[in-house]
């Protein structure tokens, strides 16, 4: 079977190394290059650290980036004169910058998630069924837990499990946003669905939805205590990728939850 030639952009953060480990215990894919947004004069398994370019990216097949916004939408702009693929696992996009991934994709494949892992996206749809089974006599709120080197918040999975409410309600997560708390011990329900970030230690991810009636309270949760679980799934989708037309995809499309 022929290799997947592949890019990892930001080579030297956390999800960057994770990502190259995967790589190496894997057979379907072969890494090409390796990119930072900076000048390092570093190897990493024979690979020269490059920036992000024409020629870091000409003979790859997919570029797999978890960065920063501004690094991901250097990426794309090269990527799409290119007419490479690209993996986003980069979250804490504005607007302005959603608006311009989605311009890519009419010129490139790209999978955007904030979220690789098979059970956090599971738990994503099994948020959108409980919030439209449940209907309006249950109001939801979304906890999250990272390291503390983590910058954004809500995470991107926090907002992915807000849409997912948002979808069961059939509304727009924008309409119905409430409030962001950040290290709360605790945090109240609303008609709105409010949002509880938490940044401490080492923990790589805890995510939580909990519904109530004021009667009840159902709880759903998910646990990460292996980042290799992101990156195996961010192969997946690049695996995925590389027959897909031009378009906006997600690990739903990868997983084909209906």
């Amino acid at each position: 079977m022929k290799k997947i030639n592949v890019t990892i952009t930001g080579c030297l953060g956390r999800m960057g190394k994770q990502l190259i480990k995967s790589i190496k215990k894997t057979k379907k894919f072969k890494l090409i290059s390796v990119t930072e947004n900076r000048m390092i004069n570093k190897k990493i398994f024979g690979l020269k650290t490059q920036l992000n370019s024409i020629n870091a990216f000409k003979n790859t097949n997919v570029i797999i980036d978890f960065t920063v916004p501004k690094a991901t939408l250097e990426v794309l702009k090269i990527a799409s004169k290119l007419k490479k693929r690209v993996v986003i696992g980069t979250t804490g996009f504005s607007k302005i910058e959603e608006k311009l991934i989605k311009k890519y994709s009419r010129q490139i494949p790209i999978l955007k998630a904030g979220n690789m892992s098979l059970g956090v996206n599971l738990l994503v749809y099994l948020t959108e069924i409980a919030s439209k089974s449940l209907g309006n006599n249950f109001l939801s709120k979304v906890y999250e837990v990272h390291h503390k080197h983590k910058k954004d918040h809500p995470s991107g999975t926090a907002l992915m499990l807000g849409k997912g409410i948002a979808l069961g309600k059939n509304k727009k997560l924008s309409k119905i946003m409430g409030k962001k708390y950040f290290n709360k011990k605790s945090f109240p329900f609303s008609k709105k669905i409010n949002f509880n970030s938490l940044r401490k230690g080492k923990i790589i991810g805890e995510h939580q939805v909990k519904f109530s009636s004021g009667k009840e309270i159902v709880t759903l949760n998910h646990e990460s205590f292996d980042r290799a679980l992101y990156s195996e799934g961010a192969l997946t989708a690049a695996k995925w990728l590389t027959n897909k037309k031009p378009g906006l995809y997600s690990m739903r499309d990868v997983l084909n939850f209906k």
